[in-house]
């Protein structure tokens, strides 16, 4: 046990040093960068995603699973709500809501919805550079249908819908997409192997009115292009090395492959004391401005009975400070007879 906490521990401690990423790791597939389009949902928006980096494909279920794997939403004990937000700087805020309800045949449905929203913005142009006066918003939204189904006791799958809705001013795009995704457990040290296709779709583009300002334009030109879904393909694996009565530590890695940009990795651990408070750190590499560790901290009561959970997350980056979310869980264990 001490031997498998030590190489875990070593293998962390060497992907950490950012000299050693920059040289094994070269930016193949960042030429792709800016090529999709509804960039709002390659948002991590599981607090306890995020303080482990995003390493989250492989984990067991918890109340934010439709989000990071719909498959492992079997693993639902009761009714499952969860709420989060993210604060991504300048006043753009997203919000997640979700909520599981699995079935006694070892499936579960669930219900999602994935809102950002900008704020109030001036409207500029070429000759009145500081605002014409006029504002406007940007909203995006993706609502979410999932079912996932316990294939044996060692695997599992899951699936889920979203329609896609996004406004810029008086633009306005509309698409769907699908995540795919399956769960494999293993008897040995709680460990899993996990593969997701996340965001798959077709291609979309804004529509709406001719643009406002034609000054220095030729309109013939212009026209709306369609751009695809941020689609990734995620392949990851986690494990508890070590597992005391009051303690334990899980681990996680996680390739991402996204079709807009270049591959990268991530690695993940979460300590818990008596399933009352977990503590969580991670690390990304090969991904340009967030090259410092994430963390992260969630605590559990109990209300009227029934576990509730508060995460938070901090991802520290380069170029947009820190970006903070909070999430709130609670789940009523007690099922009933369907």
């Amino acid at each position: 046990m001490k031997k498998t906490l030590y190489i875990s521990l070593l293998f962390l401690g060497f992907i950490f040093s950012s000299d050693t990423s920059a040289q094994l790791l070269p930016n193949f597939g960042g030429q792709r960068a800016g090529l999709s389009s509804l960039s709002f949902l390659k948002n991590d928006m599981s607090p306890r995603s995020a303080g482990l980096s995003g390493t989250s494909v492989a984990l067991s279920g918890d109340a934010y699973s439709l989000y990071t794997n719909p498959a492992s939403a079997t693993d639902a004990k009761g009714f499952t709500l969860a709420t989060s937000s993210l604060s991504l700087g300048a006043g753009v805020q997203q919000s997640f809501v979700s909520a599981i309800l699995p079935r006694k045949n070892e499936s579960a449905f669930g219900l999602t919805l994935n809102i950002l929203n900008s704020g109030k913005m001036d409207v500029r142009t070429e000759f009145q550079p500081e605002g014409t006066g006029e504002q406007f918003y940007v909203t995006n939204l993706a609502a979410g249908f999932s079912y996932s189904k316990k294939l044996s006791d060692m695997f599992s799958a899951g699936v889920s819908f979203k329609y896609i809705y996004e406004q810029i001013a008086e633009y306005r795009n509309s698409t769907v997409a699908v995540d795919v995704s399956f769960l494999y457990y293993t008897d040995y040290k709680d460990l899993k192997f996990a593969v997701m296709v996340q965001n798959f779709g077709g291609n979309s583009a804004l529509s709406g009115d001719e643009v406002q300002v034609n000054f220095n334009r030729d309109l013939n030109s212009l026209e709306l292009q369609d751009y695809t879904v941020p689609t990734v393909f995620k392949l990851g694996a986690s494990m508890v090395p070590l597992k005391k009565e009051r303690y334990s530590l899980t681990t996680s890695v996680q390739l991402n492959h996204p079709n807009d940009n270049a591959e990268n990795y991530r690695a993940g651990l979460e300590f818990e004391y008596m399933k009352l408070l977990f503590v969580r750190t991670g690390i990304k590499l090969n991904i340009e401005g967030q090259g410092l560790p994430t963390f992260g901290l969630g605590v559990r009561a109990n209300v009227a009975g029934f576990p509730i959970h508060i995460d938070y997350a901090a991802n520290p980056t380069e170029y947009y400070g820190f970006q903070h979310m909070i999430g709130l869980s609670m789940a009523f264990n007690k099922m009933e007879e369907r």
